[in-house]
């Protein structure tokens, strides 16, 4: 029996191995750069420390507030997001000040990472920034002390003549002007802008047209339910007050409990999402008849959630109507 010691000693360790490679890959950038605009600075001057993160597109990057301590002292920052087919990169501008001399190095940075109901941070590196001083080179040697000149005789010159010709020029400009005016091309009139019609009834004309393209039946069920989905983000999103487009599926659910709406089909509206998520980012197929069940169920949450106030009564009903036309 000398040998199962060893034996079982290589198993456990052999499943210990597999175990540890299941794990999932924790939440990282595919690429990130950073910089200090410039690197040598005065004290007390702004300057710009930009950090640009390159990702997979369903990763969403926020940056905690750092703490203005130390050296340095944050002035304000910005955030911006420019999404291609399937990365996205998000750049983070931060404006600082300086007031210590010498090389220093900017604190490193957290950000926090979500991709769906994944979450984990990311830590960037801070870079070196040198203040330098924002007195003379000789400012330790102090200033020369001079005494006070006597008092000089100064000609004074008579602009007569200079201001008699300025305001002839002046005139004749104006002159030209006013021609110039006076012949000028009068502009066209500009129509007038129709007012912006209500949000209900945008969102069924956008629904309607989706309908009509038949994405499904020539193959393009993905992008018919990236541009369903888009719809009712959209829709959400100026329903409830909220930024919906920019939420990932997970806040998007989120920020809907956090708001009173009435009538809305939560559970319904989970299931949707995780379809659509499917579909668009892990490429599942969806027949058609699982695409005109999606489109009937954006039907259903517009008709369920429309605002009728009792002033719009008959224009409720009218949406109403256009609701049932629409249902594939």
């Amino acid at each position: 029996m000398s040998w199962a010691v060893p034996v079982l000693s290589f198993l456990l360790a052999a499943s210990a191995g597999d175990a540890g490679s299941s794990s999932p890959k924790p939440l990282q950038p595919l690429s990130f750069t950073s910089r200090a605009d410039p690197d040598r600075v005065h004290l007390g001057e702004p300057f710009s420390y930009e950090l640009v993160i390159r990702h997979p597109r369903t990763q969403r990057y926020d940056l905690r507030p750092p703490a203005s301590e130390g050296a340095f002292e944050l002035l304000g920052q910005s955030r911006n997001r420019a999404d291609a087919k399937d990365d996205a990169i998000t750049t983070f501008t931060l404006r600082l000040a300086l007031f210590e001399l010498g090389a220093r190095k900017l604190p490193d940075l957290t950000f926090d990472v979500a991709e769906g109901d994944r979450f984990g941070k990311f830590i960037a590196p801070g870079v070196a920034v040198e203040g330098v001083s924002s007195l003379p080179n000789d400012a330790e040697k102090g200033a020369e002390l001079r005494d006070i000149k006597p008092p000089l005789e100064v000609p004074i010159r008579s602009y007569r003549a200079l201001w008699v010709l300025g305001s002839l020029l002046a005139a004749a400009l104006l002159a030209y002007a006013l021609y110039r005016w006076l012949k000028r091309e009068k502009p066209a009139r500009q129509p007038v802008q129709k007012p912006l019609a209500p949000l209900e009834v945008r969102t069924l004309a956008a629904l309607e047209e989706l309908r009509k393209q038949n994405l499904p039946a020539q193959g393009r069920a993905r992008e018919f339910y990236f541009r369903l989905s888009e719809i009712v983000r959209a829709y959400l999103g100026e329903r409830y007050g909220f930024e919906a487009l920019e939420c990932t599926s997970a806040e998007l659910l989120q920020a809907l409990r956090q708001v009173h709406a009435p009538g809305l089909p939560a559970e319904e509206l989970a299931r949707f999402v995780d379809e659509a998520d499917l579909v668009k980012f892990a490429k599942a197929s969806a027949a058609s008849a699982q695409c005109d069940g999606a489109l009937q169920f954006a039907h259903e949450l517009l008709k369920r959630t429309v605002q009728q106030p009792a002033a719009s009564a008959e224009l409720a009903r009218i949406v109403g109507a256009g609701l049932e036309m629409g249902q594939p």
